[in-house]
């Protein structure tokens, strides 16, 4: 492979001059048994380069302790890439936005309350180094100075958006150097001057990310940093959805429309996203803006050429005809769209309830004041805090003071109501409690954390709680559960579902019988309200149907087997039936194209 540089206006790759066309695509929200499928769909659609992320919190997701195995095997990612004659963009962050929780940085920095993130501090670069010097090693080999594909490597990312610190951006750069990463460093901001202003180096190319009017943004750029190459290193060819709002949609002719400008100007891109594939799990970001908390939907579709099962677009089309138009050549279209199978119904007939199976998945911790998950070394997932209240005591109302991010209220194991940090309740809206002489009830508060802040000012966001309240009294005595919904699950005791409905936090479990080889399929839970679902063991991510847009979850052929897979499914709230039904069709919910959203 060539190294790339630039001089002038223009790249040079081998000394010739190249156009960088690049699309993202991230490994660890695509399964691994189907990066070459998305990479050689990239390759011929017509472009040279895919770039991607990083994610810390995935590669050390406890302090000290490392995986790059499996699905977040990056080397075995960029080797993909590098078989099929793809260069490569790696942006390691540290942080990294892109809609992932805490933007890719781990929760456990929010342990050290007195540590700034994203800025010169010793203590965090010093954490930030010894990732890095997990991570860098294992990508050297590829890099283009060493007969590999990575031919560019992010400083930071947006930081403009977040900050100033020259000193910071540089501190990352210096130790990619002394780890011996010797390829074109670059950074990308917003297309506004104080964003260039604050998140470049005058040493490093500096390149814009923008979703329409290309030439205009371009300019900015160009006026900002005349002798370079002008390069989008985001263009959002789509967007994603919160819950709660529409699901977004773009049209090819909108897309090939700002597309063509860059051939027009000859300014290189990176399409964002060129297939968003999924966020598995709980690793969903959120966004905080004058509407206040909006948590990111599992599927990361992103409106973009390939879909999120991975299946070609009418945009991935439009763009490969113009690609052709101003190249004069694409490369013939080998790769098929996966199969898809309508598995039908599936009972659940076996019930686990939560409180019964406390004990069984989780041991009680006593503090005096409620803790954030953080402090109890917890990264995802749900928490419960218990406490006894006693009598005698005139009606009063539960508070919370900070709902991080939405807390469900049980006396006696009742339910009886919801805070939601999405719709913070009014006054009237709170639960009340009163209780005469000689009498006590048991308080349980089951809070979900439904994704960290990964973009702008509001990044340290601890979840759970830190103080609860009877009017203005502080209350204290609690034990509490952590309840991640990991492995403990295996824990879980079930019972015979005799009924068809439930209306406390349970698990339900059911079998799937395939017969054949699997085929990609999509989950819908009808009658269901919030929670979330594994599939032998795989967490493929959150529903919300009271919120919307999406109703279906996508399930990959690669977590399915021949036989019996078990489905498990986590209602926090309510179902009225107990079955779940697989489709051979997605469904994102209700949609609205992009310019009537806004954020572009």
């Amino acid at each position: 492979m060539a190294n790339l540089t630039y001089k002038g206006d223009s790249f040079y790759r081998d000394g010739k001059k190249h156009t960088i066309l690049s699309g993202a695509m991230h490994y660890f929200r695509i399964p691994r048994e189907y990066w070459h499928d998305r990479l050689l769909k990239l390759k011929e659609c017509g472009f040279n380069t895919v770039e991607t992320y990083t994610a810390w919190n995935l590669h050390e997701p406890r302090e000290n302790s490392f995986n790059f195995s499996g699905n977040l095997d990056i080397a075995a990612f960029i080797e993909t890439a590098q078989s099929l004659g793809l260069d490569l963009i790696l942006r390691p962050g540290p942080y990294i936005c892109s809609e992932w929780e805490l933007g890719g940085l781990p929760s456990w920095l929010l342990k050290y309350e007195k540590m700034p993130l994203r800025c010169y501090n010793d203590e965090f670069l010093a954490k930030v180094k010894r990732y890095y010097d997990q991570l860098l090693p294992r990508i050297k080999p590829y890099l283009s100075s060493c007969g590999g594909c990575i031919t560019m490597i992010q400083i930071e990312n947006e930081y403009g958006s977040y900050g100033d610190d020259k000193k910071y951006l540089r501190a990352i750069a210096e130790i990619y150097k002394n780890n011996g990463i010797d390829c074109l460093y670059f950074t990308s901001d917003g297309p506004t001057y104080y964003m260039l202003n604050g998140g470049t180096l005058d040493e490093h190319l500096a390149t814009a990310n923008f979703g329409s009017r290309p030439c205009e943004r371009l300019d900015i750029l160009k006026k900002f940093r005349p002798d370079q190459p002008l390069m989008c290193a985001e263009y959002w060819c789509g967007w994603f959805d919160h819950w709660s709002e529409y699901h977004h949609t773009r049209t090819a002719e909108e897309v090939v429309s700002d597309f063509e400008e860059f051939f027009r100007i000859n300014a290189s891109f990176n399409f964002y996203m060129f297939h968003g594939g999924t966020n598995f799990g709980f690793m969903n970001g959120a966004n905080y803006s004058e509407k206040g908390y909006e948590p990111t939907t599992t599927s990361y579709d992103y409106c973009a050429p390939l879909n999120e099962a991975g299946d070609r677009t009418a945009t991935y089309y439009a763009i490969r005809e113009l690609v052709k138009k101003y190249y004069g050549t694409v490369p013939p279209l080998t790769a098929s769209d996966s199969k898809k199978k309508a598995y039908g119904k599936v009972e659940l007939t076996e019930i686990a309830d939560l409180f019964d199976n406390l004990d069984n998945i989780s041991a009680p911790v006593f503090s005096t004041s409620p803790k954030y998950m953080e402090d109890m070394d917890q990264s995802y997932g749900y928490i419960l805090y218990r406490s006894t209240l006693k009598g005698p005591s005139e009606e009063r109302a539960i508070e919370v003071d900070q709902i991080h991010d939405r807390v469900q209220i049980f006396l006696d194991g009742e339910h009886k109501g919801t805070y939601c940090r999405m719709a913070k309740p009014k006054k009237d809206e709170l639960v009340t409690v009163a209780l005469d002489f000689g009498e006590s009830v048991r308080l349980d508060l089951l809070v979900e954390n439904m994704g960290r802040i990964n973009y702008g000012p509001k990044l340290l966001d601890r979840k759970g709680l830190s103080a609860v309240r009877l009017n203005n009294q502080h209350h204290f005595g609690w034990e509490t559960y952590c309840l991640p919904m990991e492995k403990e699950l295996d824990g879980l005791v079930y019972k015979k579902a005799t009924e068809d409905s439930t209306s406390k936090p349970a698990f339900l479990r059911g079998y799937l019988d395939i017969r054949e080889e699997p085929s990609d399929t999509f989950i819908r839970l009808d009658g269901f309200h919030k929670g979330f679902v594994k599939i032998n063991g795989f967490n493929i991510g959150r529903y919300f149907n009271d919120a919307g847009p999406q109703k279906t979850l996508y399930v990959p052929a690669p977590i399915l087997k021949k036989g019996k897979n078990e489905i498990l499914v986590f209602e926090s709230d309510s179902t009225d039936r107990f079955s779940v039904e697989f489709l051979d069709k997605e469904d994102l919910g209700e949609s609205a194209p992009i310019t009537e959203q806004g954020g572009f």
